[in-house]
Formats: C-alpha cells, sequence, structure tokens
C-alpha cells in the first residue's frame, strides 16, 4: 500500500511540475511578444531619433 501511494505522491508532484512548466513557457512567450513591440513600436524623440524604450 505504501509504494502505491509514493508512486501517487510522484505522478501528482510531476503532473503539477509539468503543468507550473507549460505555464511558465507561455508566461515566457508573452513576455517576448511584449519585449519585441516595445523594441519595434519605440517613441521618437524631438531631435528625429528613436529613443530608448526602456526606463533606466
Amino acid at each position: 500500500m505504501v509504494p502505491l501511494l509514493l508512486v501517487l505522491l510522484l505522478a501528482l508532484l510531476l503532473f503539477g511540475a509539468g503543468f507550473a512548466l507549460k505555464i511558465l513557457w507561455w508566461v515566457a512567450v508573452v513576455v517576448l511578444v511584449v519585449w519585441l513591440l516595445g523594441f519595434v513600436a519605440r517613441s521618437v524623440d524631438s531631435g528625429g531619433r528613436r529613443g530608448r524604450w526602456y526606463r533606466w
């Protein structure tokens, strides 16, 4: 009975980790798209040059 519970617990942990990793991949893709859009859609400053799109 104990080995069965350990296997079920391991399966549950691996399923949870797989789900979390899949969500993290989607979050990484969204962040990459937002970064690329910010890089492409930079504002133009008063001198006609493209300014930095980040604040620091």
